[in-house]
């Protein structure tokens, strides 16, 4: 038998390493969109105006890496709801997140992955959607069914925060708002908009300063409602 040697091919040089490369997505989210403390300060602070008493109990729809569920049950006694559909984030959350908490506090936090408008109970006292996510629902019809999906989440002495966006500005196409972070650059880019049906398409894009890219991070197609 006669065996024929081949000359073996070189290995393709490995890819050079970025800032953008070594980036973690999600945790450059975070640190461009997030501020935990501040949104559960100001739950707690709204709620005891409200109705007299700091809650206990929040649910936090559309939660991902339920950044502010593993800032609310810091508090003492408190519990968190996390809801979101892709259990990507939802993993995350649980390394990255979850893993600097208490294992008291981690034991208090409870995820579920799955619709927000099918999960029902048990009720919370604050209910956050936040980060424009309820925007996903593009009719009038969706957006009141989610709402009332909501109310059924919550007790009788119940608060629902949701965020709002106006302005000029908020209605521009092909308009990027840029923030300089520590060692990247977050960029929000309202890439399309239909001023008709308010149908829109965001992108966020981080850059870095070795002039490596992550463009398109995260890609949301929505309604816009105002």
């Amino acid at each position: 038998m006669t065996i024929t040697k081949t000359k073996s091919l070189p290995r393709k040089a490995n890819r050079k390493k970025t800032m953008a490369r070594e980036a973690d997505r999600y945790d450059l989210y975070q640190q461009s969109v997030q501020a935990p403390d501040h949104e559960v300060c100001f739950f707690r602070r709204v709620y005891k105006a409200e109705f007299g008493r700091h809650p206990k109990i929040l649910r936090e729809d559309f939660c991902g890496t339920h950044a502010i569920c593993c800032e609310w049950v810091k508090h003492k006694g408190n519990k968190a709801i996390g809801v979101d559909i892709d259990p990507e984030p939802l993993a995350w959350g649980i390394e990255h997140n979850q893993a600097k908490l208490s294992r008291g506090a981690r034991e208090r936090i409870e995820l579920i992955q799955g619709d927000v408008r099918q999960v029902i109970g048990p009720k919370a006292e604050v209910l956050a959607a936040e980060n424009f996510s309820y925007w996903i629902f593009k009719t009038r019809k969706e957006l009141c069914n989610y709402f009332k999906k909501a109310r059924q989440n919550l007790g009788n002495e119940g608060l629902m925060v949701l965020d709002l966006m106006g302005g000029p500005e908020s209605m521009e196409e092909n308009s990027q708002d840029e923030h300089e972070m520590s060692g990247f650059t977050y960029i929000w880019d309202q890439a399309r908009l239909d001023p008709i049906s308010h149908h829109c398409r965001y992108h966020i894009h981080f850059h870095f300063s070795d002039g490596s890219k992550l463009d398109k991070s995260f890609t949301y197609d929505w309604r816009f409602w105002t």
